[in-house]
């Protein structure tokens, strides 16, 4: 069950990455407004604070994903919706800054942000394998019941291997093949004398005296 100590992890590097990186965007703000810089002739003051407005907005989204990471660590439970949105992005934002880190900064940066890369995606998947199980559990609860593949009764058909034909059944309950016949006719034998119907006398003719 390593799911929840990975969450955890997940959480606290989050955390610690966006009061770091709000921290420092604020201090390079306030050194470059003391010191008076200016970069290929832009405004002092708008650097400093294009430095501080980009920390605070890059420290709130890493503070909003560490809360994800700790929702998640908390309930046990896959993310969902925004809070999986926000995860996600942070995998790519931290694939893409270790990209640029190698050139800019060192191999030690590009190292961490693969970790936390890696620790995010290992988040993401070992939540996924838990909730597919269940699912296709349930989906195979509702197909496959005690009685047949989709766990309804088998229909009472006189021709079906479990419900054999005994003296209640098809054949021989009543108005089945093996039920008694009382009141139906017998077979008729073709050679019986067929009975006549009795010839008609007329009346005699009156006699004239």
């Amino acid at each position: 069950m390593v799911r929840r100590p990975v969450a955890w992890l997940v959480a606290v590097v989050l955390l610690v990455e966006g009061v770091f990186i709000a921290a420092l965007n604020w201090f390079l703000g306030v050194v470059v407004d003391r010191q008076d810089m200016s970069l290929a002739g832009l405004d002092p003051d708008a650097m400093s604070l294009s430095s501080k407005i980009g920390g605070i907005v890059f420290g709130v989204y890493f503070l909003l994903c560490a809360l994800v990471a700790l929702l998640v660590a908390v309930r046990d439970r896959a993310p969902a919706g925004l809070g999986r949105v926000l995860l996600i992005s942070a995998a790519v934002v931290h694939g893409l800054l270790g990209a640029f880190a190698v050139g800019l900064v060192s191999w030690t940066a590009f190292i961490y942000m693969i970790v936390v890369l890696a620790l995010i995606v290992l988040l993401l998947m070992t939540y996924d394998a838990q909730e597919r199980p269940g699912a296709g559990a349930a989906s195979a609860g509702g197909k496959a019941g005690p009685d047949g593949p989709t766990g309804r009764e088998h229909p009472e058909h006189p021709q079906h291997p479990e419900h054999p034909q005994g003296p209640e059944g098809p054949e021989g309950g009543p108005g089945g093949r093996g039920a008694p016949q009382d009141d139906a006719p017998g077979p008729v034998d073709a050679a019986a004398p067929v009975d006549a119907p009795a010839p008609v006398t007329p009346p005699p003719a009156p006699t004239v005296p």
